[in-house]
This record gives structure tokens, sequence and C-alpha cells, in this order.
């Protein structure tokens, strides 16, 4: 199953195709970063601190103007899920290069980004993105360790009955993490789940109904789904917004 969701917005792409995408010719005062070369920094970034990439996913949308990419690592303190930087970049002025820590829920392939973008940077040279994502990729073991802790606790934190559960869904539509239209696909994924890892009816189990019904959704609602949910539920270290007092 895919940890890269692109569901009605784009298509999978191997590093091969996405090497065949064109770079839009710079101007004074914008300088595209090729897709290709963001991967490739990644990657000699990744080796150099000794980390191995187990698998990696890549898709393009918008006639390959922007990029999202998901490496999974071989660095986890859990047997439950495995540690992934997500990667993003553009074309299109849409967004700057973009790395971040997530993790993949290994019983469903279920993506759950935390933290922040390390990297945000709308255009550099070769040698200066090397150098700015060897301090992002520093910067992402911290992200790890928040991401991880967060999600060991909303594995124990239980809600108290089935209407808690539908206000915080329907809270956490208002805060744009879903549609409204998904408010009770979400409540119906929750009650029963698609994988029986999550028939516990916990906060952890809660954002995975979240995360199932998000992979329908385009890449780029995907990215401000999972920026809304990190907030819901605190996978940015700081507190959750659907439980804030």
């Amino acid at each position: 199953m895919s940890n890269l969701c692109m569901g009605g917005g784009g298509h999978y792409a191997t590093r091969e195709e996405v090497a065949l995408v064109p770079t839009p010719e710079a101007t004074s005062s914008w300088k595209p970063v090729p897709h290709y070369e963001v991967i490739e920094a990644v990657t000699e970034v990744v080796q150099a601190h000794q980390w191995v990439i187990l698998e990696e996913q890549f898709g393009l949308a918008r006639e390959g103007a922007k990029l999202f990419g998901v490496m999974k690592i071989n660095r986890s303190s859990s047997l439950e899920w495995c540690r992934c930087i997500g990667i993003r970049n553009s074309h299109d002025k849409s967004f700057s290069v973009g790395l971040t820590a997530g993790i993949t829920v290994i019983c469903c392939s279920n993506m759950a980004f935390g933290g922040s973008m390390v990297l945000k940077r709308r255009h550099t040279s070769r040698i200066e993105l090397c150098d700015l994502v060897d301090k992002a990729v520093d910067e992402l073991e911290n992200e790890f360790l928040i991401l991880e802790n967060v999600a060991e606790d909303l594995k124990v934190a239980y809600l108290d009955n089935d209407d808690e559960a539908r206000s915080r869904i329907v809270r956490a539509a208002e805060l744009g993490a879903i549609n409204s239209s998904d408010i009770v696909p979400v409540y119906k994924e929750f009650k029963t789940p698609s994988h029986e890892e999550f028939l516990e009816p916990t906060r952890w189990s809660l954002l995975n109904a979240f995360t199932e019904t998000v992979k329908k959704y385009t890449p780029q609602r995907v990215d401000v789904s999972y920026a809304a949910l990190n907030r819901c539920f605190g996978l940015d270290g700081r507190i959750p917004l659907l439980w804030e007092k």
C-alpha cells in the first residue's frame, strides 16, 4: 500500500521520470530548483548520516510542476511505525523546497506527518541546497523524537464516549483538517476501522480515521490536511487544538 497520497491530483513517478521533468528558466528574482536535484541532495545527506533508505515514493502533480515524495529510513523507536522524510518542491511558485519528519503506521501505511517544514527555500544553487539539506536533516532528528513521543501518548489517551468523538471530528472540520462532507466517513472509520489495530477508542485511532479518509484528497489538499491534523493532535509538539482548554 502507498505511503504517499496522490489521490485525484497527480500521479506516482520513479526517480527516472522525475529527472525528465523540465525545469523552468530562471529569472532575476526566481530560480526554480530542479526536482531531481532536491531528491539527489536529500539522498546524499541521508547516506552521509549513515541512514539507509528502505523505500521511496515520488509523485508529480500539475503536469510536473509539483513534486511530492516520501523516503522511509531505517531508524525508529518503535516496531509499529517507520520514520519517514517528506519532500516537496514546486516549479510554479506555489511553495518552496521543503523537508519534514513523519512516521508511517506500518499496519496500514498511513502517514502521520509531524513538526513543521525544517527546510523552506524558494530558490538556491546546487551547493547551497546540499548545505541546507544537511542542516535540515540534523533538525529532523528532534522532529522525529517529538512526533514519536506524541504518538505514544495518543495510543493511551482514550475518548470518553461517542459524543466526544463526534464533537472532535466536527471541530477538526472547522479547523480545515477535512472537508465537512467527510465528517460522517471519518466517524464511520473510527467506529469500524479498516485495521484491527485501531479498534480501541483512543486518540491514536481517531487520528488514523482521519488519515484513512484524507487519502482520497489531492496532494495539495492532503498537504493542508496534514498541517491541520498536526495542530489538532499536537503532532508539532504544541498543545493539541482538539483538546485545548
